[in-house]
C-alpha cells in the first residue's frame, strides 16, 4: 500500500448529475482507510484561491440525489498559467494534500496531467461529463441521466408533433460528441439524427422528407447535436423550410435542462464505484490514470491517453436508425 494521508477532491468543467455521489464516495472511502479529505471548491480555481476545506462523512450526507456539484465548479485561466498551478501546488502542500481526485472531463485531465508532470503531487481523473466523449469507459457519469431527461422531453414533443402533423427539429447537447443525440434519437424513433462524427447526406434528408410528405406521412422528428455539421437545429430547420416550403417545420433546443435533474440510478452507481476506487488508486500508488468502467469490469487508462483519444463512435447505429425508420 502506497502511503496517502490526505487528499483534496474537486469537480471541474461542466457540471453533470452524478458528481455529487462520485464526491460522496471519495471523502466516506478515503476517511474509512483513515485519511483526510479535503473538497476544492470552484475546481481549479478554488485551487488557487485556495478555497479548501476539510470533510466529514456528514459533508456528504444526503447528496446522492442531488443534480450538480456541491464543491461547485468553473474554469480557471490562471491555473493555465505557470504561477497560478505553482500557487496551487503551495496551497496543497501547506494543507499537506499528497493526492488528488479530478471529477471532470477532457479539459479537466488535461490540467490534472500537466499539474503532475510539473509537481509531486499523484492524480486520479474521474469522467464526469454528460457528452460521453472520453475513451477509457463505457460510460461517464451524467450520461445516461442527461439521454433519460432528452428522451422525456422528445417524448412530450412527439405528442404535440402528432396532434399537429408537424416536422419537429429538435437540439440536444453535444458540441464535439454526438451521443446524447443518437442514444436518444434512436430511443425516440427519430428518422434522422445529425452528428459531428458521421456526415450528413443532406440532399437524402430532404429527398425522404419529400416522399414522406407527398405519401402523407409529415409528422418527422430530427434529432440534432448542437455541434453537427450545420451548426444546430436552427439551421436545420431554415435549411428545410427553404427546399420543402410547405412543410410545418419547428425547433425546439433542449439547452441546459440535460444538465441537472436527480442522476439516474446507472449515474449514481457508477459514479459510486468509480469513487470508492479512484481512493483504492491513489492508496496503491496506481497515480496518473482515470477510472473507467469497461465491460463492466473497473479500467484505468493513463490520463494522458483519455485525453488524446475520442471515444470510437460504432457507425452501425447510425445503419440502424436508417433502417428503423424507414
Amino acid at each position: 500500500m502506497h502511503k496517502v494521508t490526505k487528499i483534496g477532491v474537486l469537480t471541474s468543467g461542466g457540471d453533470s448529475p452524478g458528481m455529487n455521489a462520485a464526491v460522496r464516495a471519495v471523502v466516506r472511502t478515503g476517511i474509512y482507510h483513515g485519511i483526510d479529505v479535503y473538497g476544492i471548491n470552484r475546481g481549479y480555481s478554488g485551487m488557487v484561491e485556495n478555497d479548501i476545506v476539510k470533510m466529514e462523512s456528514r459533508s456528504v450526507a444526503n447528496i446522492i440525489q442531488r443534480g450538480g456539484t456541491i464543491l461547485k465548479t468553473s474554469r480557471s485561466k490562471e491555473f493555465m498559467t505557470p504561477e497560478g498551478r505553482q500557487k496551487a501546488y503551495n496551497n496543497l502542500k501547506a494543507l499537506g494534500i499528497d493526492g488528488l481526485v479530478v471529477i471532470g472531463g477532457d479539459g479537466s485531465f488535461n490540467g490534472a496531467q500537466v499539474f503532475s508532470n510539473e509537481f509531486d503531487i499523484p492524480c486520479i481523473g474521474i469522467p464526469g461529463t454528460i457528452d460521453k466523449d472520453i475513451a477509457g469507459t463505457d460510460f461517464t457519469i451524467g450520461f445516461d441521466t442527461a439521454v433519460n431527461t432528452a428522451v422525456e422531453a422528445i417524448d412530450k414533443i412527439r405528442d404535440t408533433m402528432d396532434a399537429h402533423d408537424r416536422l419537429f427539429v429538435v437540439e440536444v447537447m453535444g458540441r464535439d460528441a454526438g451521443y446524447i443525440a443518437l442514444h436518444s434519437g434512436i430511443a425516440t424513433g427519430a428518422e434522422n439524427i445529425i452528428v459531428p462524427e458521421a456526415k450528413t447526406d443532406i440532399e437524402e434528408i430532404i429527398k425522404s422528407l419529400t416522399e414522406k410528405e407527398k405519401r402523407k406521412k409529415l409528422v418527422n422528428l430530427i434529432v440534432v447535436a448542437e455541434g453537427g455539421e450545420f451548426g444546430g437545429a436552427d439551421e436545420v430547420g431554415k435549411l428545410i423550410k427553404s427546399r420543402i416550403p410547405t412543410a410545418d417545420v419547428r425547433v425546439c433546443i433542449l439547452g441546459h435542462i440535460q444538465r441537472g435533474g436527480s442522476p439516474t440510478c446507472f449515474d449514481r452507481l457508477i459514479a459510486s464505484r468509480m469513487g470508492f476506487h479512484a481512493v483504492e488508486c491513489l492508496m496503491l500508488g496506481k497515480n496518473n490514470v482515470m477510472v473507467g468502467v469497461v465491460n463492466n469490469r473497473m479500467h484505468y487508462t493513463p490520463l494522458n491517453a483519455a485525453v488524446k483519444a475520442k471515444e470510437k463512435f460504432n457507425k452501425d447505429w447510425l445503419k440502424i436508425v436508417k433502417i428503423l425508420a424507414s
